[in-house]
């Protein structure tokens, strides 16, 4: 069975826990890192990791090794700061790569 996991600041991702998702709370970008490669060494296991966006700019070249596989998607969520507008620039980008313009504009 697949599995979900969230990355990111003890206070977002405790209310993913209460809804059936793997939390993985850290403190630092250097934790997340090693909380990502651990979750993505057996890719199998997770078929979405949400990852908050404070910590996504840190991350771009983790994150980046799995922006054109199916699995597992790693997507960007705003952490209790609010949106920093990240998420909506990997999701364009996204669309750019599969249709070849962006059409969310």
């Amino acid at each position: 069975m697949l599995k979900i996991a969230v990355i990111g600041g003890p206070e977002t991702v405790m209310g993913f826990k209460a809804l059936g998702l793997e939390a993985c709370p850290v403190t630092s970008a250097e934790e997340a890192r090693k909380t990502l490669r651990h979750l993505t060494r057996d890719s199998e296991d997770y078929a979405i990791i949400y990852v908050e966006e404070t910590l996504a700019s840190d991350l771009q070249h983790e994150i980046d090794r799995y922006k054109d596989v199916p699995s597992p998607a790693i997507i960007l969520i705003p952490g209790r700061e609010g949106p920093l507008g990240l998420g909506r620039e990997a999701l364009v980008a996204a669309v750019e790569r599969a249709v070849g313009t962006n059409i969310l504009q």
